[in-house]
Order: C-alpha cells, then sequence, then structure tokens
C-alpha cells in the first residue's frame, strides 16, 4: 500500500504545497511528524507538544505490519501511540497464516505475507498460532475494530472472539480461504448489529441472508464471488437485502432467471459486479437492459456454458488408439 502525498503548511511568505509521489505508509508517518515538528517551530514550540491526535490518526493508516514491527521502534512517544486502540481499528490479517506455529514453519517465497510473519516470529519469539494472533491483535483495538480482514485457516474459536470483541464492527471480510469458516458464520451474524460491509468466500446463501437481513439493517455492502445463484438464493437476496447498494458476485454460477430477479428486485443498486460469470451471455439485451439503471454494471467475460452433445466427444484413450493405428500402419517398419 502506498500513500499520495499533499500537505499545505504556513510560511511567512505564505502558505506553501508540498506534493510528493506516492510513498509507502512507515514513510508517510515519518515525513508527516517532521513535517509538524516543522510546523511547531515555526511557532516556537517543542516536538512535546505535537498533537497526539494527529499521530495516532496517521498511525493507523499504515498497517498492521509497520504497527507491529516498525512504529514501536521509532521512539517512546510512537510507541506510546502505537498502543492506541484508535490505532488498530482496520484490523487486515494476513492472508496466510496457518493454525500450526507460525515460528515453525518454513515459508516459501512466493507465498504471501511470509516476510512478515517471519519478521513477527523474530521480533516477538512467539509461537503465535493463528487463533493466539487474531486475538493479540483484537485486543489492541481494546472493542473499538471497526474493519477486520481475517486470515486464511480462521478458527471457530478466533472468530467467536471477533463476533464478542468487536460489537461495533462496520466490515468484515471472510476471505476465500475460510471454507470452514464460511459454514459456521451464520453463528455468530446477530453479534454485529452495525455491520454495514460483508465478504463472504463461496457460500450457501440461501441460510446466511435472512440473517443478515433479519440482524443486520445497516448492510449495503455484500459480495460472494465464485457463489452459485439460483431462484432460491436470489429470493432471498431480494426479499432480505433489497436496500443493497453494492453486490459483487463475479465468477459465480448465476442462473438467468436468478439475475433478473435480482435486478428487479435490487432497486438501490448502485454497482453491480457479476463479470467472468457463468449462466448468461455478458451481451444479453434482456440483462444489459434491466442493468442499464446501474452507475457501475460490469458483466464482461460472463457466458452460457456450452451444451456438448456426447457424441462429439473423443475421449483421450481412443484419440491415442485411433493415432497409434496411423502411426503402425503408415510409418513404422516392423523387423
Amino acid at each position: 500500500m502506498y500513500l499520495p502525498v499533499s500537505l499545505k503548511s504556513k510560511h511567512p511568505s505564505g502558505t506553501k504545497t508540498f506534493n510528493l509521489p506516492d510513498i509507502h505508509p512507515i514513510f508517510f508517518a515519518v515525513f508527516l511528524c517532521c513535517f509538524s515538528f516543522y510546523e511547531l517551530q515555526m511557532e516556537g514550540r517543542k516536538w512535546e507538544d505535537t498533537n497526539k491526535d494527529i499521530l495516532v490518526n496517521v498511525l493507523g493508516r499504515v498497517g498492521m505490519e509497520s504497527l507491529l514491527l516498525d512504529v514501536p521502534f521509532v521512539c517512546k512517544s510512537w510507541y506510546k501511540a502505537s498502543r492506541e486502540p484508535q490505532c488498530w481499528e482496520h484490523l487486515i490479517f494476513p492472508t496466510f497464516i496457518k493454525p500450526d506455529d507460525i515460528y515453525d514453519i518454513c515459508w516459501e517465497p512466493e507465498i504471501p505475507d511470509s516476510g512478515f510473519l517471519e519478521r513477527l516470529a523474530m521480533t516477538y519469539q512467539e509461537n503465535l498460532s493463528v487463533t493466539a494472533f487474531v486475538k493479540f491483535i483484537v485486543n489492541r483495538s481494546c472493542g473499538k475494530a471497526r474493519i477486520i480482514e481475517l486470515p486464511g485457516g480462521c478458527t471457530e474459536e478466533a472468530l467467536e472472539y471477533v463476533a464478542n470483541e468487536c460489537p461495533r464492527l462496520k466490515g468484515l471480510a471472510v476471505g476465500s480461504y475460510n471454507e470452514f469458516i464460511n459454514g459456521i458464520i451464520v453463528k455468530f451474524i446477530s453479534k454485529w448489529k452495525n455491520l454495514e460491509m460483508l465478504k463472504l468466500g463461496k457460500y450457501d446463501l440461501k441460510e446466511i441472508i435472512p440473517q443478515i437481513g433479519l440482524h443486520c439493517n445497516n448492510l449495503i455492502w455484500l459480495s460472494a464471488p465464485y457463489t452459485y445463484i439460483g431462484k432460491e438464493e436470489a429470493s432471498a437476496l431480494v426479499s432480505s437485502l433489497s436496500e443493497l447498494k453494492y453486490l459483487d458476485l463475479h465468477g459465480g454460477n448465476l442462473e438467468k432467471e436468478a439475475l433478473v430477479m435480482i435486478l428487479q428486485g435490487c432497486k438501490q443498486l448502485v454497482h453491480l459486479d457479476i463479470s467472468k460469470s457463468f449462466g448468461f451471455n455478458d451481451d444479453d439485451a434482456e440483462i444489459l437492459k434491466l442493468a442499464s439503471q446501474i452507475p457501475a454494471f460490469m458483466c464482461e467475460g460472463s457466458m452460457v456454458i456450452p451444451v456438448i452433445e456426447p457424441g462429439s466427444l473423443h475421449y483421450r484413450w481412443l484419440d491415442h488408439e485411433l493415432f497409434c493405428d496411423k502411426i503402425n500402419h503408415d510409418d513404422c517398419v516392423y523387423d
């Protein structure tokens, strides 16, 4: 993640604007603090007078890795600021944390987040399992976490802890590597009354959508890619979540009749992504007409799965046999 920087400063000769290229969050934090120090000097104040709220606001944007492994070791004031719950409102966990002790895992270089986990194990000298790690991070937020993206391999115990300790949650991403969690999240959905955004992996939406509609009255954004959507799922969406504004079903298997039901029933949609899906063609005139009122509609690459007649299939073993016959009769010389 990199951040664009544009700041204005008071100066005796007038207001100056500083425009910098995109920079890494930790460097952005350093820059902003130095910038604040410059402002303090111009006003004749000391470094200790730096506004703590500004510092906490900045550090809350640098991400989990920097908050754990970089910021606390800069200076005492940064360490204290990094422990403020406001810095831990957005908890984006690494995608891959296996249930085993991360200290003992030999991570391959191509696995995302492996560097972070290795540094974490070396710095804290802790054999943190995925459950222990989730609890450790959630505790930093002191119940103020607003957005959480769960790690892969998340356990039921970890999810239950999040449900009990994060009642203010507004955004939850379960991810594609938590099929087990997808199956039990319905047990905890009632805990998140303020939920506005939810991202699921492959999931049977018939079961969870009515519960979302019952307990999460503020939900406006739902993502469930690579999911099957038939008439029952579509009916549940329309009856329970008709006020949705953002819906992402890309890569799924969508029956055309079900898609028509969604387009006719979810009138508040401003964003619908059904690209690269199966069950309808991306140039279907009826679909395009119904979706014409949606400002951001994406269906590129969607198609109807072609029906292949059994007589047109050439099995590999048959092709191989015919090929061998041709070789034997035309090209081979027998002893």
